[in-house]
């Protein structure tokens, strides 16, 4: 008997992006062996005993002959479960119990169980869409995880509960549903996020805050423990925008391949606080097989470092990059990935190590300084705001005093600032001078704008440029603090409905710079 040679296409991870696999399976005359190669990792070698399992445990036959599995490219490091359909159906098509030509144009991915069923996999928004950018026109895989895939528009997803009914969908028998993809009816208002009216005091913090959200600015906060810093980080999401369609694909498409989703389309932004003693591959991404840090899991969201100078040197080190092109690259090998990190950082950090600050601090100068001396200059220069804390005055808590306003009324504000910046954003990244340098293509609010499309955009008069050159010949602003405090204004000028930016905007935005580079007051 002639060798028999199938192939069936399927999709391994590769960060947040999916990367065609060619399943090759050869089945000869021989000593019953099955082997797999192509850079297998222990998971994939175990898809033997799960394929030679399922298929029996279907009711189909696994042929006692020489069998051989290839994963192409070999090249390529091959990880996790998602491979045992292919080659279950690569050994039925190799066998003949399936016809070849049910395999154009489609491709499958999913993990067996012994008895034949599909179970859920990560990463289904990613391998639909890499699905689609190759060319197939179908997708086959697990009931549950259908619908997710089914998000992406332009292929034809199959719902497969099991290998038995695979199998009849190759031969014509059987035709399963249309899953229909998640939808976004899940009102705002109806989340129960914290409020800001909760707040008491705290005018600047709040305020800043709101600048923060319209414009998606980077925030620290500097401030006694008890002050509310981490009572405001966690009021931010109330007052972000709920995101755009093709945002809720970008997070839900983090959130798949991290395996942390619900299998539906993300109707609110991630909010992640990791702890202080986090190391660097988990803040930003990486370790030996690399994985989405707490950057990429707060994409689109917000990423919140309470105890800012205790993380580590290496930790707060390697923000830096990340924060400024919103993505990180993690090269291992011959693979260079790509994880996205478009973050709104929000930090938070006590004035001395003993927390109290000001003339009751019972820190020595030195134990002072060393503290501050964490975050490092270049890291602060990324901060758009900072913002200085006092303890809330006790007038402030007493019964009966009148609530702020709650975060409905903020989040209006914020909605209509960011409308005005959409409208200006598109108009410049039409125009090629203007957007030539902009991190995005299509720039989402002011602080992702570029150095050129910054200047050109957030343009001043004389009387408004004065105290910004001021402050640049005083060494008090770089050359990427006076364009961040030009995006701040420009956000501040569209709170305000103004079209041209004005000296008081100016003045405001230059009042969250005034500690200067990478130097934090008490």
């Amino acid at each position: 008997m002639p060798p028999v040679l199938a192939s069936v296409p399927t999709f391994a991870l590769e960060g947040v992006d999916a990367r065609e696999v060619t399943v090759e399976v050869d089945v000869r005359q021989g000593l019953p062996v099955f082997t797999v190669v192509g850079l297998p990792d222990t998971a994939v070698r175990e898809a033997r005993e799960r394929v030679r399992a399922a298929l029996l445990n279907s009711e189909l036959e696994f042929p006692l002959q020489r069998l051989t599995v290839n994963l192409a490219p070999a090249w390529v490091r091959k990880a996790g479960a998602s491979f045992d359909l292919a080659i279950a159906v690569g050994v039925l098509a190799a066998s003949g119990q399936i016809p070849a030509a049910a395999l154009r144009g489609c491709a499958v991915s999913g993990e067996l169980s012994l008895g034949g069923a599909l179970r859920p996999i990560r990463g289904a928004l990613s391998i639909a869409i890499g699905c689609r950018d190759a060319g197939f026109e179908r997708l086959v895989v697990a009931s549950e995880i259908a619908p997710e895939a089914a998000l992406v528009e332009g292929i034809e997803v199959c719902a497969v509960p099991n290998l038995s009914r695979l199998v009849d969908l190759l031969h014509g028998r059987w035709r399963p549903d249309p899953p229909l993809p998640p939808s976004r009816d899940e009102p705002f208002a109806a989340r129960e996020l914290p409020d800001l009216a909760d707040v008491r005091g705290q005018a600047d913090a709040r305020r800043a805050l709101e600048i923060v959200a319209a414009g998606g600015h980077g925030l620290l906060m500097v401030g006694p423990p008890g002050a509310g810093k981490t009572m405001l980080a966690r009021r931010l999401p109330g007052i972000l925008p709920p995101p755009t369609r093709d945002e809720a694909l970008e997070i839900t498409r983090v959130q798949s391949v991290a395996g942390i989703g619900a299998g539906r389309l993300a109707t609110e932004r991630p909010f992640r606080a990791p702890h202080h003693t986090i190391s660097a591959p988990g803040l930003v991404g990486g370790g030996s097989r690399p994985r989405p840090g707490e950057m990429t899991l707060a994409h689109r969201g917000v990423l919140f470092l309470d105890e800012l100078p205790e993380f580590s040197r290496q930790a707060l080190e390697a923000l830096r990059q990340p924060l400024e092109s919103g993505a990180v690259e993690i090269t291992r090998g011959q693979v260079s990935l790509s994880f996205p990190t478009r973050v709104l950082l929000v930090a938070a950090a006590n004035p001395c190590p003993c927390g109290v600050g000001g003339e009751r601090c019972e820190c020595g100068t030195i134990a002072r300084e060393r503290y501050r001396a964490r975050l490092t200059g270049p890291l602060i220069d990324r901060v758009d705001l900072v913002c200085q804390l006092a303890p809330v005055a006790a007038a402030s808590l007493a019964p009966g005093v009148a609530a702020s306003e709650g975060s409905a009324t903020v989040r209006a504000r914020v909605i209509t600032a960011r409308e005005r910046q959409a409208v200006r954003l598109a108009e410049a990244a039409r125009s090629p001078s203007a957007a030539r340098d902009t991190p995005a293509a299509v720039p989402s609010c002011n602080a992702e704008l570029g150095s050129r499309a910054t200047r050109e955009l957030a343009a001043l008069d004389r009387r408004a440029s004065r105290p910004l050159g001021e402050a640049l010949d005083a060494g008090v602003l770089t050359g990427r603090g006076h364009d961040r405090v030009l995006r701040v204004a420009r956000t501040i000028a569209d709170l305000a409905g103004a079209d041209r930016i004005a000296r008081e905007h100016v003045d405001e935005a230059l009042g969250y710079r005034a500690t200067g580079a990478g130097r934090v007051t008490a």
